[in-house]
């Protein structure tokens, strides 16, 4: 794997990232430690977490699998050197009361602070990516459908500029080398943009979304915006929370049969996008297709984001070594021209099932 560069930042990664949110909830810390030295042995020079993770969200695991991550970079002498490390500051609570007690806002004083307190957790002297989660201001993320003109005009809270002020002071400060977005619209790439030119800030080189089969929602904009502004996509869930491995077709999600994983095992996860009936039906159809031309659904569904012009880094999320192999072996998987035209024809019959 060549590296590719993040935006304009002087970044440069692995077109794969380790995605952590499953340690300290699925994974413990001995299975996190041989993913990690796996991934490394892999290529993969790119770690993404949060101090939200582990997920699902819970007060007993907030700022778990930072701590991980911190451990296993102590255990690891020099290895610092070698990795881009991402973490994220988390939004508003969401009624998450144990992040910032609750608060509907996310001031520049809370992201200067979380910014410390992930430093210190893992154990570094710079985070090379700091991202926002998600947006403070209200729009539509995570499932949600439609933007709400009358409750955006009527929030009180910090304004990007505010936000992107604090992000470059920690920029200046030297505690971080370059800055992110996540669950980000057009809209909001574009007013980050157009605040870091007017002001001279430091400019988002990222924003990290969800993208995969299932939910191709930054083709609808999104990608000409960042492409534009030249901001890297890093693609989040690229399996749906486990829907394109195939692991769910037969059982559906709600069977106690199913091979465990997040939508299985975790109620609150049922309550998701992903766990829509059109989610799995659109799934069961991509992992027909993938089969009916001799590859696993994981394969295909992987190789569609390593190959998409608009993905920099595709965020791979594992519970074993064995899922992390897989998943890299899918680097080497092309997809021939007319299954990438029947992949699009089952877009235009499924839409974004899980948007």
């Amino acid at each position: 794997m060549q590296s590719v560069s993040l935006g304009r930042s002087a970044l440069r990664v692995s077109p794969i990232c380790l995605g952590t949110m499953t340690f300290g909830e699925q994974v413990d810390e001995v299975g996190a430690f041989r993913i990690l030295d796996r991934a490394l042995d892999l290529g993969i020079d790119f770690i993404d977490t949060a101090e939200m993770y582990a997920v699902p969200p819970r007060r007993e695991t907030f700022n778990a699998t930072e701590i991980i991550l911190g451990r296993w970079l102590a255990a690891r002498p020099g290895v610092r050197e070698r990795l881009t490390i991402a973490t994220k500051v988390a939004g508003p609570s969401r009624g998450m009361d144990w992040i910032r007690g609750g608060s509907a806002d996310l001031t520049a004083d809370d992201i200067v602070a979380a910014c410390e307190g992930s430093l210190r957790r893992l154990g570094v002297e710079t985070i090379d990516l700091y991202q926002l989660h998600w947006p403070t201001r209200p729009v539509p993320m995570f499932g949600a459908t439609y933007f709400d003109p009358v409750r955006a005009e009527q929030a009180q809270v910090t304004s990007i500029e505010a936000q992107l002020r604090a992000l470059d002071r920690l920029v200046r400060d030297g505690k971080v080398r370059a800055i992110g977005l996540s669950n980000e619209t057009p809209y909001g790439v574009c007013e980050f943009i157009r605040l870091a030119e007017l002001h001279g800030l430091a400019r988002v080189a990222t924003v990290q979304n969800a993208y995969g089969l299932v939910n191709r929602v930054p083709d609808n904009g999104l990608d000409e915006a960042m492409h534009q502004h030249q901001v890297s996509l890093l693609a989040y869930s690229p399996l749906g929370f486990g829907l394109l491995t195939g692991k769910y077709d037969a059982v559906g999600l709600h069977d106690p049969a199913c091979q465990p994983g997040r939508l299985a095992l975790f109620d609150s996860m049922k309550k998701q996008r992903w766990a829509r009936p059109e989610a799995l039906e659109a799934a069961r159809a991509y992992n027909t297709l993938a089969r009916e031309h001799g590859l696993t659904p994981t394969a295909m569904a992987l190789a569609f984001c390593y190959r998409r012009w608009s993905v920099a880094s595709t965020i791979i999320g594992v519970t074993s070594v064995a899922q992390l192999e897989e998943n890299v072996a899918a680097w080497n998987v092309a997809l021939a021209p007319e299954l990438l035209e029947r992949i699009d024809a089952l877009r235009r019959r499924h839409g974004d099932a899980a948007a």
